[in-house]
């Protein structure tokens, strides 16, 4: 909040050295973004001891990320109302107390609506932490260089988090991850009351004018395409009510949001937000990138554990492959396209390039004995070209008017963080079920009794070898799939003609943004009377 002399954070106390505030900083957002609702690495641990299904579970999960991606709208005002101790310590006892609820609740609406919250907290104590370091990342407020920092730190924590959570889970209890972050989470509250003071720079603008009402709309329309995503092959689709019920209330809510946007004078998202190119084609690509993704969340796992027989383990070690390969792509990033400002099109390109080459990887090196050193560089590959795409389309929003630059952050999210990895594994799964229905009745239709290859193979061996085999087969056709989808992205990218650099991704001050904010107020208390 400093627009003149060095950096510093007057937040804290003169006892604290200056060099030393930062990482203290950064030390305090790595334990929230460890943190969370429910942990999604122990799904299968938690569905054996709850009784609770596991898309009741991924359901809490994705709900705690679209309360992160709903807070995005409102950030500056919450950064603006409260000093950094009390939101630090008010973000601090709202996670701990989702975590002990989310310890002992069955009910699934609990669940949910507890990692709702605990999402809009963690997303809050975040930024808080993430806007105080900013101009000591980047003196200029070069977004492309604070984005570098932001994707590194969010998806390195990521996959720690889920290390973290396998490790805690095989030595003791799924549970103890819970005890863990509350230790944390204690820890830092400690910090921030020793280390920290109520102190303002400015004075307090109040919580007035906020849309609350749409940004419950938004939310609603969320979980309902997430839920549609989850359970629609667990309800067989739109052979149940419950995905009927889901679509039409997401879609009615959907209508009434934006016609209700179209009147209200500050909606919490303006419909003008979608009608940027940097929104639609920033929206539209992370769709593209998520379905290409997919495997990683699906294909992946049935293929390591049952084809490959990995256990939890085994299958969590790949996250320090995943985490190199996040550590390489910001880097890459930063170097290349923060610092020497290389075009747009040219990083997306080498992601798409990265991702693309992911999938012929598998596609051509899917076995049955595949040995595990072969999946390094496919997995770095994801992650690498991930991190490169997801930095520079989120560069690319700065393009919107600041007044309506958060509503775009916030809607990209709501595809990056909210329900575009679960849409890409619900058309993947799809996929994956009438590929397997259809390969088991064409891989089986000639072995009966008088097949000399299967007359003396019993027959629950003869159907378990058909299904594995029709496994192989539908994993190695989806990728084959995924991977000319991906090279007909790679080449309408390499048509496109954009030269466009990252020249102008600059931050305004918070000088301006408060100004900003105080006369959309005045202008919102005149028209109301």
């Amino acid at each position: 909040m400093h627009e003149v002399g060095p950096f510093s954070i007057p937040a804290m106390r003169d006892f604290v050295p200056e060099k030393l505030r930062p990482w203290i900083v950064i030390f305090i957002v790595i334990i929230v973004q460890l943190s969370g609702g429910v942990y999604l690495a122990a799904v299968s641990e938690m569905v054996g001891s709850t009784a609770l299904l596991q898309e009741d579970i991924m359901m809490a999960g994705y709900a705690s990320m679209v309360g992160m991606g709903l807070t995005f709208a409102i950030m500056f005002r919450l950064k603006f109302r409260f000093p950094s101790k009390v939101a630090l310590m008010t973000c601090g006892t709202a996670i701990l107390i989702a975590n002990l609820i989310c310890m002992h609740t069955t009910s699934v609406p609990v669940l949910v609506v507890t990692c709702f919250f605990a999402g809009i907290f963690r997303m809050w104590a975040t930024f808080e932490c993430n806007s105080t370091i900013q101009l000591w990342l980047t003196p200029k407020r070069d977004l492309s260089i604070f984005f570098c920092y932001i994707y590194l730190l969010v998806q390195s924590c990521i996959q720690l988090s889920g290390l973290i959570t396998i490790y805690t889970a095989f030595w003791s209890k799924w549970e103890y991850m819970h005890w863990v972050v509350i230790g944390l989470l204690l820890f830092m509250m400690i910090l921030v009351m020793i280390v920290y003071r109520n102190f303002r720079t400015m004075p307090k603008i109040p919580l007035y004018g906020i849309d609350w009402i749409g940004a419950f709309m938004w939310g609603v329309i969320l979980l309902c395409i997430i839920f549609v995503c989850i359970y629609g092959e667990h309800y067989d689709w739109y052979d149940s009510k419950y995905i009927w019920m889901a679509t039409i209330g997401g879609l009615v809510t959907l209508i009434l949001n934006r016609w209700r946007a179209s009147f209200i004078r500050h909606p919490f998202i303006a419909n003008q937000t979608w009608l940027y190119k940097a929104t639609y084609m920033t929206f539209g690509l992370y769709i593209v990138v998520d379905i290409l993704l997919a495997p990683s969340h699906l294909l992946e796992h049935i293929y390591m554990e049952a084809v490959l027989g990995y256990d939890m383990l085994h299958l969590i070690s790949l996250n320090w492959v995943v985490f190199a390969g996040v550590v390489v792509g910001a880097f890459f990033t930063y170097r290349l396209f923060a610092l020497r400002k290389w075009p747009y099109r040219t990083m997306i390109q080498i992601a798409f390039a990265a991702i693309t080459g992911y999938l012929m990887m598998f596609y051509f090196t899917i076995d049955y004995n595949l040995p595990k050193e072969m999946l390094v560089l496919p997995i770095f590959l994801r992650s690498f070209g991930y991190v490169i795409v997801a930095i520079c389309l989120l560069t690319y929003l700065s393009h919107v008017p600041f007044h309506h630059f958060f509503m775009a952050v916030s809607v990209q999210s709501f595809v990056s963080a909210g329900f575009g990895s679960v849409l890409g594994t619900a058309i993947l799964g799809r996929a994956l079920n009438l590929l397997m229905k259809k390969n088991a009745m064409l891989l089986g239709a000639n072995l009966d009794h008088v097949h000399p290859l299967a007359n003396h193979i019993p027959f629950g061996q003869l159907y378990g070898a058909v299904q594995e085999q029709a496994l192989m087969v539908t994993l190695k056709e989806l990728y084959g799939w995924l991977t000319l989808f991906g090279m007909v992205c790679l080449l309408v990218l390499f048509l496109q003609d954009g030269s466009e650099r990252p020249f102008k991704a600059l931050h305004p001050t918070y000088r301006f943004i408060r100004r900003s904010i105080k006369h959309e107020l005045r202008v919102r208390h005149l028209w109301r009377r």
